[in-house]
C-alpha cells in the first residue's frame, strides 16, 4: 500500500527542468541581471520556487499559478518572482564586493 507517493518518470522530470528554466530566465530578465547559462537558469528556477513559495506562505498568500507535472505541483508565478528577487539580491551583492 503506498501512501500516495508517486515516482516522476524521466519525461516529467526534463518538463519540469524545462519549466524551471523558462521561469530562472524570466526572473533573470525582469531582474536585468542574466549571467550564466542554461543550467544557472534552471538552479534560479528551482531557487526561486522554494524563495517565492517561503514568502507567499509568510505573508498568506495562495498559489497563483501552478503546473501539474507528473503528479507534483510546480509554482510557477511564485517560481519568477522569488527568481527575481533572489537575482536582484545577487546583481546588488556582486555590485557591492567588485566596486
Amino acid at each position: 500500500m503506498e501512501l500516495g507517493h508517486q515516482t516522476m518518470t524521466l519525461t516529467s522530470l526534463l518538463i519540469l527542468l524545462l519549466i524551471a528554466g523558462i521561469c530562472g530566465a524570466i526572473g533573470q530578465s525582469i531582474a536585468g541581471y542574466s549571467h550564466g547559462g542554461c543550467l544557472a537558469s534552471i538552479a534560479l528556477g528551482f531557487i526561486g520556487a522554494l524563495l517565492g513559495m517561503w514568502i507567499a506562505g509568510a505573508l498568506g498568500l495562495h498559489e497563483i499559478f501552478a503546473v501539474d507535472v507528473g503528479g507534483h505541483s510546480y509554482p510557477v508565478v511564485w517560481s519568477i518572482i522569488g527568481s527575481a528577487l533572489f537575482v536582484a539580491a545577487l546583481g546588488l551583492f556582486r555590485r557591492r564586493w567588485i566596486a
